[in-house]
C-alpha cells in the first residue's frame, strides 16, 4: 500500500473512531393509511469517496480521488389481507459511469403467503442466489463498503439483482435437525444500457445492442441445529440473447447466443457471539456461440470466484472486518499475467453513528484487474493508458436509511 493511500486512510478511521459518538439523532420508518392499508415506507441513501493509486476503478476517476459514488432508493410495501402482501422499490444511483442517476423500477411484486412451507411471489422479483445477492441493496445489513466483487460485481447489479417471473418459497421444520428454506423461481432476464456489459463490449469494439434472457433456478438453505450455522446452495439455469455490431468488420451484426449459461453456488455463514464468518464459491459455466457474417464459432466466458469474511463487534457502534476474494477469468482475451484474475484483500472499520446512519472506512489491496470482458471493476475507457497489475483502492461510505 503506498504512503498516500495508507495516511488517508489512518487520517479517516481517526476521525471516525474520535468525533462521532455524541450524534442523537433518530430516524424511523414511515408508515401512513390509505384507504383503511397500513403503507409501510422505507428508504436508503449512500455517499462515498473512492481513491486509487494506479487503475481508475468501476468507471470512476479514482486515481484522482472521487465523489461519484451515490446511490439511494425507496420502497412501499403493505398488507392486503393476513396472506396477500404487495411491495415495489425504485432506485438510482451515479457510480462513475454507472447508472447514469437514472430512476429504475428495482422490484415490484405480489407476494401470497399460504402458509409457511409454501407461498407464491409474482412481479419484478429479486433473485435469491448465493449469500447476498437479493439483499445487496440493503447497505446497513453488511460490514463491507463493497461487497466481495468476485461474486457481487457493483457494475453488474442490474442485470443480478431480479427477474421478471415467479417464485415459489417456504420454510420446512426439521425437528432436532433445524429448517430448510427454499426458493425456485423463473423469470427474464434483462439489463440497462449503462451497465458493465454494455460498457465492457463499447471497449472491446462490439458494443452491444441489447441483451435480455430468461432463467430458471432454485436456493436451498438450511438452518441447522447448530446455533448460528447456516448453510445453503444455488443453481441457475439461465439463457442469453446479445445482439450488438462488430466495429472491426464495417459495424456487421453479431449475435451471442449462450449454450450452456449454468451457474452454481455455494455458501456457509457462522455467528457466534460478536464474530461473524462467512465463505461462498460460484461456478459461471458459460459457452456462447457468436456468430457474424454467417459464421459461427463457440467463445468460452466462464469464470469462477470465491471469498471468505470474519466481522468482529468490538462495541454496539464499532465493527472491524476483512474479506479475501477471488475471481478468475477462463479464457482471457490477453496474455498479461494480471489478465485473467482478481484477487481482492479486504480490511473494514464500520462505525454506526446511530442506528440509521453508519460510515465505512475501507482497503482493497487487488492483485490482477480481470479480463476486458469481465466487467469486474476495470475498464478502457478509464484506463486508456492500460492497465496496472496492482491497485490499492481507499473507499469510505456514508449510509442513511430509515
Amino acid at each position: 500500500m503506498n504512503s498516500k493511500l495508507l495516511s488517508t486512510t489512518l487520517l479517516c478511521a481517526a476521525a471516525i473512531l474520535a468525533g462521532t459518538g455524541t450524534l442523537h439523532a433518530q430516524a424511523s420508518f414511515s408508515q401512513f393509511s390509505i384507504d383503511g392499508y397500513q403503507i409501510q415506507m422505507h428508504g436508503f441513501a449512500s455517499q462515498g469517496f473512492a481513491l486509487s493509486n494506479q487503475n481508475n476503478y468501476l468507471t470512476m476517476d479514482t486515481t484522482n480521488g472521487s465523489f461519484a459514488l451515490t446511490d439511494g432508493g425507496l420502497n412501499l410495501s403493505t398488507h392486503l389481507n393476513d396472506k396477500l402482501r404487495v411491495g415495489a422499490q425504485g432506485y438510482i444511483r451515479d457510480i462513475g459511469q454507472l447508472g447514469g442517476g437514472r430512476f429504475t423500477l428495482d422490484w415490484a411484486f405480489v407476494d401470497y403467503k399460504f402458509r409457511d412451507w409454501l407461498g407464491f411471489r409474482a412481479g419484478k422479483v429479486k433473485t435469491t442466489l448465493g449469500l447476498y445477492n437479493d439483499t445487496q441493496d440493503a447497505e446497513s445489513l453488511h460490514t463491507w463498503a463493497l461487497l466481495p466483487q468476485s461474486l457481487y460485481p457493483t457494475d453488474l447489479r442490474t442485470s443480478l439483482i431480479a427477474h421478471t417471473g415467479g417464485d415459489i418459497y417456504g420454510q420446512i421444520g426439521l425437528r432436532k435437525a433445524g429448517s430448510l428454506s427454499y426458493t425456485a423461481y423463473a423469470g427474464k432476464r434483462s439489463d440497462e444500457s449503462r451497465s458493465g456489459y454494455y460498457f465492457s463490449t463499447q471497449d472491446t469494439g462490439i458494443p452491444n445492442d441489447s441483451w435480455n434472457g430468461t432463467l430458471v433456478g432454485t436456493d436451498v438453505r438450511w438452518n441447522t441445529p447448530v446455533p448460528g450455522l447456516m448453510m445453503g446452495g444455488s443453481y441457475v439455469d439461465e439463457t442469453d440473447t446479445i445482439k450488438g455490431t462488430y466495429t472491426a468488420l464495417g459495424n456487421a451484426p453479431y449475435t451471442l447466443t449462450s449454450m450452456p449459461d449454468h451457474v452454481s453456488d455455494g455458501y456457509v455463514d457462522y455467528t457466534i457471539g460478536k464474530l461473524h464468518l462467512d465463505a461462498e464459491y460460484r461456478r459461471n459455466n458459460i459457452v456462447y456461440l457468436f456468430t457474424v457474417l454467417g459464421s459461427g464459432s463457440p467463445v468460452n466466458q466462464g469464470s469462477s470466484g470465491w471469498f471468505a469474511s470474519a466481522a468482529y463487534r468490538l462495541s454496539k457502534k464499532l465493527e472491524v472486518g476483512s474479506y479475501h476474494s477471488r475471481f478468475y477469468v477462463d479464457n482471457p482475451a490477453s496474455s498479461d499475467p494480471a489478465g485473467n484474475h482478481i484477487f481482492d484483500q479486504t480490511m473494514t472499520v464500520k462505525y454506526d453513528i446511530t442506528h440509521w446512519w453508519d460510515v465505512k472506512v475501507e482497503g482493497h489491496f487487488i492483485n490482477g484487474y480481470g479480463d476486458l470482458y469481465s466487467a469486474h471493476g476495470f475498464y478502457l475507457r478509464s484506463n486508456p493508458d492500460g492497465m496496472k497489475p496492482t491497485t490499492d483502492l481507499l473507499v469510505v461510505r456514508t449510509g442513511f436509511y430509515f
